[in-house]
């Protein structure tokens, strides 16, 4: 009879000292005698590790010698108080199963350090790791505690489509999603691409975005969110951008720009409070891994704040509300500007933030999260609602210390005829976007949304320097591989 197996975390949790129980697992290092081998043994459930005791005259040399890093086996025993430091209780083992064995001169993940930039190039391994195994429970907990707080909040989860013919941010950079034979595509009479005998009768392509139909389930339903997969066709390689990656974006029906930004903020919290409590253990592990990282920076480069202090000054603050035009006046009197330190000068009213500038208002000029809202309209997408003054849309962008903007979103605009004139400004074909115009003849509201990049809430939560090293299959250009 199968014997019923024990998680290691329930097991360094509950210390059943005295009791026989299974654990199954990973080894990640073995260390032997003559006498006896100790096995520490690794199942994912947490970033600890389970010491297996294993009698080298009951087991013979034959079997520990297949027990090698990388192996997977399950052990029965009993657990005792461990004799030595690092661990409170250990397996003593009675029987040893071998499931499979991992060839030491092979398996590349060996008990030493490895570089990230490797780590990448093996990510169907790397979540064995401690680091992306610690990541990706992070990663776990927070996408339960997105789902958490907005369904405690009464909103209902809607699955927008991944395929869609709409580009809801006007940027065209979009990946194209054909049935046609490449080397057959049919041309119209005037030699164009004949969509018309495509899969969809027309363009299409992956989505930039759930926000346009999520529009559409908030002008029924109020309050909904979007939780999925969106993709850019962008040809960058920074540490910030990913080809496929994953977003949450909320819609509310009567909510204005003030609701969002309120909101927004509780939800940000909401999210650094869970991992706070409910982490504890990856985070101290991916706190020490940073703290080890940065003895190598140079003074000027290493981060003034600890993982857990970054969290804290999330939780801990009242986020700054500015307007546009107040951060453009500070920037530009400030000292990086005026002594050109910044990459991008600020020259004046219109300019495009960028990460550097929305750090410093951030870490150096308010020392707490910041809102910056009131948007130049010319910089900011067709459905945001234009403000009474003429040059500024009811835009907001959240930005946090380590990482700039996280949340970007708006009131958006409700009115009919000053909508169809911003697409008409910016050359979006009404047609193609009658039902979405549809929610403005209907009875429309005042409604506003955001969007939640999901890793980069991850990278901040985590403290990872690369966007590639919090999702478990990163997608960049010229990298689809795994």
């Amino acid at each position: 009879m199968k014997e019923k197996r024990t998680k290691i975390q329930v097991v360094l949790t509950d210390e059943p000292i005295g009791q026989e129980i299974t654990v199954m697992g990973w080894v990640r290092t073995k260390r032997a005698s003559k006498n006896v081998a100790f096995i520490a043994l690794n199942d994912g459930s947490t970033v600890n590790n389970l010491q297996v005791v294993a009698d080298a005259e009951k087991f013979g040399e034959g079997l520990l010698r297949k027990i090698t890093t990388g192996a997977s086996i399950a052990a029965t025993g009993k657990i005792v108080e461990s004799q030595g430091a690092g661990q409170s209780c250990e397996l003593v083992a009675e029987h040893i199963e071998i499931f499979g064995e991992a060839d030491p001169d092979k398996y590349p993940l060996q008990p030493k350090k490895h570089s990230l930039e490797f780590l990448r190039e093996i990510a169907h391994l790397r979540p064995r790791t401690n680091t992306f195994s610690a990541v990706m429970r992070v990663r776990h907990a927070m996408a339960f505690a997105v789902h958490k707080f907005f369904n405690d909040q009464g909103f209902f989860y809607i699955n927008t489509p991944i395929i869609t013919s709409s580009d809801a941010e006007g940027a065209g950079e979009t990946f194209r999603v054909t049935n046609f034979e490449l080397d057959k595509i049919p041309k119209t009479d005037e030699g164009k691409v004949d969509f018309e005998k495509d899969f969809f009768e027309k363009e299409a392509n992956l989505t930039v975005s759930g926000q346009l139909e999520g529009e559409l389930a908030a002008m029924a339903l109020s309050e909904i969110y979007t939780f999925g997969p969106t993709f850019r066709a962008e040809n960058s390689n920074t540490t910030r951008h990913l080809a496929e990656f994953w977003m949450i974006e909320p819609e509310m029906a009567f909510y204005d720009l003030q609701d969002n930004m309120d909101l927004a903020e509780a939800m940000l919290k909401y999210l650094v409070k869970y991992a706070l409590d409910n982490c504890v253990d990856d985070l101290a592990f991916l706190e020490k891994r940073i703290i080890e990282e940065e003895k190598n920076k140079p003074q000027n480069e290493r981060s003034e704040m600890t993982l857990t202090e970054r969290l804290k000054f999330v939780l801990e603050n009242d986020f700054e509300r500015v307007t546009y035009t107040d951060a453009i006046d500070i920037l530009r009197n400030s000292k990086p500007n005026k002594k050109k330190k910044f990459s991008y000068i600020i020259e004046g009213w219109g300019a495009d933030l960028q990460s550097e500038h929305e750090r410093f208002l951030v870490e150096k000029h308010f020392k707490k999260p910041v809102i910056l809202y009131n948007y130049p309209k010319d910089i900011k997408a067709f459905y945001m609602r234009q403000n009474d003054d003429g040059k500024t849309v009811g835009a907001m962008d959240i930005l946090f210390p380590g990482i700039g903007e996280i949340i970007g979103g708006s009131q958006r605009e409700e009115r009919l005829e000053l909508l169809t004139q911003r697409m008409k400004e910016m050359d979006i074909p009404e047609d193609e976007m009658w039902w979405y115009l549809d929610t403005r003849r209907f009875g429309a509201v005042p409604h506003s949304g955001y969007g939640l990049g999901f890793e980069r809430m991850i990278q901040f939560v985590t403290g990872m320097g690369n966007i590639r090293d919090v999702i478990a299959f990163p997608r960049t250009p010229g990298n689809c591989e795994f």
